[in-house]
């Protein structure tokens, strides 16, 4: 009490500018996880209470916003997108969306890329995004494609983005025939013959880039907007996060050009916070600038080095102990680094001081990341280091107590919604060890939620329905066992989220002393059917005590 009654005074001699009464606050704060109240000065939140606690704090100036028993939550936490630029799609750089709520089959797939190709001049890249294999029947072909046009290069990206395909002006261009051999970490699809049929997994996309694919020596086939145009997209796609109630989010893979977008979208004004991962390939720049985890500040900063070691699940390419229950024989494509080589470089990352945030999705991949995490820890101690497992889609016990032992945060996916039937084809059995929310959580083990978006929606409310009901968009269930209450997903896309990026002192919670970031809900989501939290209405978005976005 005396505590709280210190906070009240410093929060009246601060001077609150903003008081919130009449609310159903869930505060993410075991030491007072419920609240009706709470004041807010200079982008903190100061006092959390009573109605009556906080109204005494009201200053003459300070905006009194009464909620009239709507819910919030602590903001949004994101641990893991690809921030998308939005173009409206009449512009010349809107690119196809042609997953399952656009495009619901082979026909409308290729009207959709042919539209794109007619209002493209000949010879410029055509392009398109996350179709779905499992709702189309199959993959496309070159000879789909082809269908769109024979006059322009065109690639898509599978909803995995895992797996190009690609027509066959693109495969003539980059000398890609049946004589070229699947290279390390990947593969071609072929017809019969041998020739590779357009479907491109992993590292077999890189080859196509040696000659006018946008690749070197090709970047003149492809539309490059401008860089103020740029900038105006990427705001409207971090604005479309605020709108789903995310208010601070973490960038994977980003090299110098993303930070120079980013920048820019900052000073124009970004409705959230930004974590960069930088790729892999700049950690040798980042090293010689002396840059680690944690440089920058509230709005925009480094936290982690994205490596990738593995493919995809839901793209059915990562490199599993067992077999594909629809493919006798093929257990994924495996990584083409050696585990000495991952060793190596895991190691002069985790000398320099940096957090190792590694895609990784199948249990022989998921190995050798752990091994690799052991023997730096081991050589060169570092406590606290919090090293991440993008993804870690498919689990064993095994590797799940390694885990918690090394203290790695293990950044599950939770996209039953979209992808659950695709998991299903692989490994129908073994659905309980996909995401394994509930084990890796009743074990102590530190998780954090992600969308991987675009590869499934950046809506935290479906991810947290995703995780409590663990349904899919048709209704299946897939895994079961792994679900967690609602209360657990809240805190897992807010303070742990906060957690994997060393940040849980700053944001996450509803905590005096923390950024003032939240979100207010049409409904509480522990109140309304399990699978209608995906339903509840984002009434607004609040970044350091500033609406960023009003809804209804």
């Amino acid at each position: 009490m005396r505590f709280f009654i210190a906070l009240l005074a410093g929060a009246a001699a601060f001077g609150a500018d903003l008081i919130v009464v009449n609310a159903n606050v869930i505060t993410v704060d075991r030491s007072k996880p419920a609240a009706e109240a709470f004041a807010v000065a200079n982008g903190r939140f100061v006092a959390v209470g009573s109605n009556a606690e906080i109204r005494r704090l009201a200053t003459p100036g300070a905006q009194i916003l009464d909620l009239q028993g709507k819910t919030v939550v602590p903001g949004f936490n994101d641990a893991h997108v690809h921030p998308h630029a939005s173009y409206p799609e009449d512009s010349p750089y809107y690119t196809p969306w042609l997953g399952p709520d656009k495009v619901r089959n082979m026909d409308e797939l290729i009207a959709a890329l042919r539209r794109k190709a007619d209002a493209t001049p000949k010879g410029q890249m055509v392009r398109g995004e996350r179709y779905d294999d499992i709702r189309l029947g199959r993959h496309p072909t070159r000879h789909d494609l082809d269908r769109a046009s024979a006059e322009h290069p065109i690639m898509i990206s599978h909803s995995s983005g895992h797996v190009s395909v690609v027509n066959s002006h693109v495969l003539k261009m980059a000398g890609v025939d049946k004589n070229t051999p699947d290279p390390p970490g990947g593969a071609f699809d072929r017809d019969a013959d041998g020739t590779p049929n357009g479907v491109v997994r992993e590292s077999a996309r890189g080859l196509l880039g040696r000659r006018g694919t946008g690749g070197s020596g090709g970047a003149e086939r492809t539309i490059q907007p401008p860089f103020e145009a740029q900038v105006e997209a990427s705001q409207r796609g971090f604005r479309e996060y605020a709108a789903r109630g995310i208010t601070s989010c973490a960038a994977a893979g980003a090299g110098p050009d993303n930070i120079r977008l980013y920048q820019a979208v900052r000073a124009a004004g970004m409705p959230v916070r930004l974590g960069i991962m930088i790729s892999e390939a700049n950690f040798a720049k980042a090293a010689d600038l002396g840059i680690r985890s944690g440089f920058g500040d509230e709005r925009l900063r480094f936290t982690a080095i994205k490596v990738f070691h593995g493919n995809s699940l839901s793209g059915r390419t990562c490199w599993c102990s067992e077999e594909y229950s629809d493919r006798p024989g093929y257990f994924g494509i495996p990584p083409a680094r050696t585990q000495d080589k991952l060793d190596q470089d895991f190691q002069k990352m985790h000398d320099a001081g940096w957090q190792i945030a590694t895609h990784s999705n199948g249990d022989r991949e998921i190995d050798m990341v752990l091994t690799a995490i052991e023997r730096a820890q081991a050589r060169n101690p570092r406590p606290d280091a919090r090293h991440r497992i993008e993804h870690a889609s498919v689990m064993t016990p095994a590797l799940l107590e390694r885990a918690r032992k090394a203290g790695v945060i293990l950044v599950f996916h939770s996209y039953m919604w979209e992808h659950g039937n695709k998991l299903a084809a692989y490994a129908p059995k073994r659905l309980s060890l996909m995401h394994p929310y509930r084990t890796a959580m009743d074990m102590g083990i530190r998780v954090a939620g992600h969308s991987d978006s675009t590869v499934s929606a950046a809506d935290p409310l479906l991810r947290i329905q995703d995780m409590v009901t663990r349904l899919g968009y048709d209704g299946q269930p897939y895994g079961i066992e792994q679900r967690v209450t609602v209360d657990e997903a809240v805190r897992v896309w807010t303070l742990d989220g906060a957690y994997a990026t060393f940040e849980e002192d700053l944001k996450g919670s509803i905590t005096p002393g923390k950024l003032a970031d939240f979100v207010v809900l049409g409904a509480d989501p522990r109140k309304v059917p399990q699978r209608a939290i995906k339903d509840v209405a984002i009434h607004s978005t609040w970044l350091g005590g500033k609406e960023v976005f009003h809804g209804i």
